[in-house]
């Protein structure tokens, strides 16, 4: 696990058209492992050479190799397939529990409006029942008996009397209606909220099961990364005529290293070029992309990313599903591979493939407050699960995986796990250029 001053090595996917062999200086340079790299269970350079002696044991050789490869592959493969599983699951889990969230919250609000009138409703009831005990109808029927003179208007009086206890009771029995309402909206939203906590438990259980499945593939990936090459190397050493030595090896992985040095340069460049396209606004609160740290505002609390707000938090039509659904974060869309920043201090407790989120970086920040990154470009993710951040701290690369439609950072703010708009969240924590957005959708 590596420190928050120094961020982890970006996970990368491996992939499978790379070759064991470059060419060098016009010669074919296999790319021949160290005996350090060498695993027990795979074939030593040794015993390559020694299968080399005869055609027979070359090919039985060549054959085990071959095995191995496709074993590495489809070990690799086997657990990308469960990890993308456990992340769609994850991702479910978490949709419904977003829904039934949002349905408790509009609950609770016709619950409050209702209790509102109910209290308007009992309020007016009692102004009515001040009033008639002010002139009960008892006084009127004496004033009618010992003032005979005066009884046309008394009997107004009395008749006014009447109407006005009709009054009062048909408001009383409508006050007591809307408290009846307010209640009932008030219980349905107590038992919706209940059912929240079953179902954020089973979002945070299928959160777990989806970071154990991506560890896992992880270390498929990796252990494929590991041997892949060197099992490659020896396999074109017992093919090839071509004779091949430590130092023609060592000067491959030099001119490997020197060209992905190249192209994650070609990256930064064109992420920074992108971003000076960008109006002022687009860029607030975060300078142009690269790599490395930004400061946190005062507040602790630094946008995530570049780039113009391409979608709001809200109800919408997704553009990926075609599915009327809850938008829950909001999308910020700079250039690929742009950097991503924990927008504030935190642990990590999600880092891998989130199904529809794609490969997604979860911080718990602390005081209830989690914040998401997603759609992480394949090999973006530069943080690990239990690993601590600081606000500002790159932690991935903008990139389209799982259901985006193009390179945008998908950024929610959630408090006590409830899904809340980040604009507003990040505008009370500073002056962040949140809310700037154009029509594209993602």
């Amino acid at each position: 696990m590596t420190t928050s001053s120094s961020p982890a090595r970006p996970r990368r996917r491996f992939v499978a058209a790379g070759v064991s062999v470059v060419l060098a200086a016009g010669a074919l340079v296999a790319l021949v492992p160290s005996g350090a790299a060498s695993a027990a269970s795979y074939p030593s350079w040794d015993d390559v050479q020694a299968a080399k002696q005869s055609q027979a044991a070359q090919s039985e050789k060549v054959s085990e190799i071959k095995g191995l490869i496709a074993q590495l592959e489809s070990a690799s493969a086997a657990k990308e397939k469960a990890a993308a599983a456990a992340g769609t699951a994850y991702q479910d889990a978490q949709t419904e529990y977003d829904r039934k969230a949002l349905e408790q919250r509009k609950l609770q609000a016709q619950a409050d409006e209702a209790a509102k009138t109910a209290s308007a409703s009992e309020a007016q009831a009692g102004q009515l029942a001040a009033q008639l005990g002010r002139s009960n109808a008892e006084d009127v029927t004496t004033d009618l008996l010992t003032k005979p003179s005066a009884s046309g208007d008394l009997l107004y009086e009395l008749g006014a009397m009447s109407k006005l206890t009709e009054q009062a009771d048909g408001i009383y029995s409508e006050a007591s209606q809307d408290r009846g309402t307010a209640q009932a909206l008030a219980d349905k939203s107590k038992v919706a909220e209940d059912a929240l906590g079953d179902l954020a438990d089973e979002a945070q259980a299928k959160m777990r099961a989806a970071q154990d499945a991506a560890d896992q593939a992880q270390a498929a990936v990796a252990a494929q990364q590991a041997n892949q090459d060197r099992l490659e190397a020896q396999l074109a050493a017992l093919t090839s005529k071509t004779e091949t030595t430590q130092a023609q090896y060592e000067k491959g992985v030099r001119a490997e290293k020197a060209r992905q040095a190249r192209l994650a340069a070609a990256r930064a460049a064109a992420a920074a070029e992108a971003a000076k396209a960008l109006p002022p606004a687009a860029t607030a609160g975060v300078p142009a992309p690269a790599t490395g740290n930004v400061p946190a505002a005062s507040s602790g609390w630094v946008r995530p990313a570049a780039g113009y707000q391409s979608s709001p938090y809200g109800l919408r039509v997704d553009p990926y599903t075609h599915v009327y659904t809850l938008h829950a974060g909001v999308d910020l869309a700079p250039a690929c591979y742009s950097p991503i920043y924990a927008a504030a201090s935190g642990t990590v407790t999600f880092a891998g493939n989130g199904g529809g989120y794609g490969n997604e970086v979860i911080l718990d920040n602390g005081g209830g407050i989690s914040t998401a990154y997603g759609h992480i470009v394949d090999g973006g993710i530069m943080v690990s699960s239990g690993q601590h951040v600081t606000a500002g701290q790159q932690i991935a690369q903008v990139g389209s995986t799982g259901w985006s439609t193009g390179c945008h950072l998908h950024f929610e703010t959630r408090v006590n796990g409830a899904a809340v708009d980040p604009v507003p969240f990040m505008a009370a924590r500073g002056d962040l250029g949140m809310s700037t957005s154009t029509a594209r959708r993602h």
